[in-house]
C-alpha cells in the first residue's frame, strides 16, 4: 500500500520553524498498530491521520509511542494540507476528535483553531516536578499538564530539565511559562515520557495557558511566544469555553510511504 504524507512546519513563518508535524491523509483508517509504527518511524512529535465523514474529519494524533487525545500543531498542519495542497475551497474545516468537535477556518494564509478551554485548577507542586525543573514555582497548576509559573521570561529561558525525573510524573507534560516583555507571556513544554523531551509549539498547551493569563491580564486577546530552540509565535482569543489559537505553516516534505498489507 502506498500513502501520501506530507511534512509541515506548523506556526511558522518559514521552514525550519515552529513545530513539525507529519500528515497522513487516509480514505479509512489503517490498524491502529500500523499508525503507531509510521508514526514511529516518522520520528517527529506528532503524525496526524484523518479520514472524510459526513461533517467533515475525523482526525487522530499518534507521537512515537502513544495516541494522544488532543494536538494543536498537527490539526493546524492538516488543515494547511486541505486548504493548500488538497485543494479545499471552504474558509472553515470541521474535525471530529477524541476531545470532540475541533474547527480551523482560515483569513488569507493565518488558520485558527476552535479548541475547548481546559481551565487548570490550583495544586501542591510534585516536589519531583521543581526537583527536575531546578527552580521553584510562583505557582503550580494541573489539569491535562502541569501549569508551572515562573517569574520572568530569563527564567524559562534557564531551564534545563532532568527529563528522567519529569517521566515519572502523572500527567502529560509541563507548560512553563512566565511573563514576558515583548509578547504577554512566553512557554516551553516538555513531555518527555510521550517521547518529546521538548515540543517546539504546541497548541494544545495554550486551551491551559489562555484561561490562566487572560485571567491574570484582564484581556481575552493575547500573543505569545513559544522559546524552544525553533521558536514559534501564538495569537489567542478565549471566548467563553473555546479558545481561537492562530498561526501560520508552510510546507517542508511531500512524499510516498510504502507499507505491506
Amino acid at each position: 500500500m502506498k500513502l501520501t504524507i506530507y511534512q509541515i512546519d506548523a506556526f511558522a513563518e518559514k521552514s525550519f520553524e515552529g513545530n513539525p508535524a507529519a500528515v497522513v491523509p487516509l480514505d479509512s483508517w489503517l490498524p491502529d498498530a500500523t499508525m503507531q509504527s509510521i508514526a514511529e518511524e516518522n520520528n517527529l512529535t506528532e503524525t496526524a491521520f484523518f479520514i472524510p465523514v459526513s461533517k467533515g474529519f475525523h482526525i487522530r494524533w499518534f507521537t512515537p509511542n502513544k495516541e494522544v487525545t488532543l494536538c494543536g500543531h498537527a490539526t493546524l498542519a492538516s488543515a494547511y494540507v486541505l486548504f493548500n495542497i488538497l485543494g479545499s475551497s471552504k474558509t472553515s474545516l470541521s474535525f471530529e476528535s477524541l476531545s470532540g468537535s475541533l474547527g480551523v477556518s482560515r483569513n488569507g494564509d493565518l488558520l485558527t483553531l476552535d479548541f475547548p478551554t481546559l481551565v487548570p485548577k490550583e495544586c501542591d507542586c510534585p516536589s519531583m516536578l521543581s526537583k527536575a525543573l531546578g527552580i521553584q514555582p510562583l505557582e503550580c497548576l494541573a489539569n491535562d499538564d502541569y501549569l508551572f509559573v515562573l517569574e520572568k521570561e530569563q527564567d524559562i529561558l534557564g531551564l534545563d530539565p532532568d527529563h528522567q525525573l519529569l517521566k515519572q510524573l502523572d500527567l502529560r507534560g509541563i507548560i512553563a511559562t512566565a511573563p514576558s516583555t515583548q509578547y504577554d507571556f512566553v512557554v516551553r513544554f516538555f513531555a518527555p515520557k510521550y517521547g518529546i523531551p521538548e515540543d517546539s509549539v504546541t497548541g494544545s498547551a495554550y486551551t491551559q495557558l489562555m484561561p490562566y493569563w487572560s485571567n491574570k491580564l484582564g484581556k481575552s486577546k493575547l500573543k505569545a511566544k513559544q522559546v524552544s530552540a525553533r521558536g514559534g509565535e501564538v495569537f489567542c482569543e478565549l471566548k467563553g469555553d473555546r479558545v481561537l489559537i492562530s498561526g501560520r505553516a508552510v510546507k517542508y516534505m511531500e512524499g510516498v510511504i510504502e507499507i505491506e498489507t
